[in-house]
């Protein structure tokens, strides 16, 4: 998502952009049949060819992509996450400019094994030795970058576009969940992002509010098993699967509270779109979620799950405070976050090494 918006608002500001997408299954499907698209919002679709394998995915597309972006007539190519940014030197090599946005330190996600994680390893010190300028998402990651490699980054946070609150109506069809009567997460089910703090919490409330997991597995099949087993038969924790679009949105935008209890972010996405949607947001403590909080939520000690349960059950006693915080949240959002402000600020960064020739 940050990726296709940043890129379509970058169009929008006079850019001609060419995005570099991986294969899957259901894309080839639709290339046979003529349906795969080549445009997005005027942005130009490449699909790379990827072997569709678990660990090779990401590579292989990656790789691809460096060789064709090479050979290619761009001005500047944009590499997103550590690991493509292996090849990063080759577009160097050939006269392109090359800026790099770290998302987060991959490298620590607790699904990598020990050759992905060197991998993407390799992939941040080619970063910080052959891309001319890089991006970060927080001052934890940049911090990391000054301290370990003595290289200075540009801290470019995450945007998002104003959000329509919706009424629940998909999800009360699909779900049986009503407005303010449930309490969500919604990212990717992996370790990092502590569901299993959540679940572990959410048990010992005393609340009728149900608890609705979204989420899909990201080579994490084993965890998302885990989590099904603490859950238990319990109808009160709902696990929706991957949702987004009108589903998304209706889900945000009537949840009683938001919880995001992880260990390790980049910048957390769904925490802005929450936010957005004026959702009373709970996370963990660390300088990811602080951050972009702004005092406009709560938060809770990283891993601590005595402390998350204390706090969901004192916003569940009074209601009056989380009614008081989603006002809030979504005027922070809209007062750093927006993507014309993040499109213009990545501009001025391009714009410093295309200048000089």
């Amino acid at each position: 998502m940050v990726v296709t918006n940043l890129a379509a608002h970058l169009v929008e500001n006079g850019y001609d952009v060419t995005c570099y997408n991986r294969t899957s299954r259901q894309s080839r499907e639709l290339l046979k049949k003529g349906e795969l698209k080549q445009e997005y919002r005027g942005v130009h679709m490449v699909w790379t060819p990827t072997v569709d394998r678990r660990g090779l995915a990401a590579m292989s597309s990656s790789v691809i992509a460096s060789v064709m972006a090479a050979f290619s007539r761009y001005d500047l190519v944009h590499y997103h996450t550590e690991g493509p940014c292996v090849l990063c030197w080759l577009p160097r090599l050939f006269g392109k400019k090359v800026v790099v946005t770290v998302h987060g330190l991959d490298h620590q996600r607790q699904k990598w094994g020990r050759f992905a994680s060197t991998y993407i390893m390799m992939g941040e010190r080619a970063a910080v030795r052959h891309a001319n300028g890089i991006i970060v998402l927080s001052k934890g990651v940049q911090d990391y970058f000054r301290e370990k490699y003595g290289r200075e980054t540009e801290l470019i946070p995450n945007g998002i576009d104003p959000a329509e609150i919706r009424p629940a109506r998909e999800i009360t069809e699909r779900f049986g969940l009503t407005s303010r009567e449930y309490i969500l997460f919604l990212g990717r089910l992996v370790p990092e992002k502590g569901i299993h703090y959540l679940i572990e919490a959410y048990k010992k409330l005393h609340t009728d509010k149900k608890l609705v997991i979204v989420g899909g597995t990201s080579d994490t099949d084993d965890y998302v098993k885990q989590l099904y087993a603490m859950a238990g038969d319990s109808g009160s924790i709902i696990f929706t699967g991957f949702q987004q679009g009108l589903v998304a949105e209706e889900l945000f935008s009537n949840a009683y509270l938001y919880v995001l209890p992880s260990d390790l972010e980049g910048m957390p996405l769904s925490l802005l779109e929450a936010m957005n949607y004026g959702c009373c947001c709970v996370t963990s403590d660390i300088g990811e979620c602080a951050d972009v909080l702004d005092g406009s939520g709560f938060t809770f000690p990283r891993g601590n799950v005595e402390a998350l349960r204390e706090t969901l059950q004192d916003l569940c006693d009074h209601p009056e405070k989380a009614e008081e915080k989603r006002g809030e949240a979504r005027k922070v959002v809209s007062a750093k976050y927006t993507w014309q402000d993040i499109t213009a600020q990545t501009a001025e960064f391009y714009n410093r090494f295309l200048q000089q020739g």
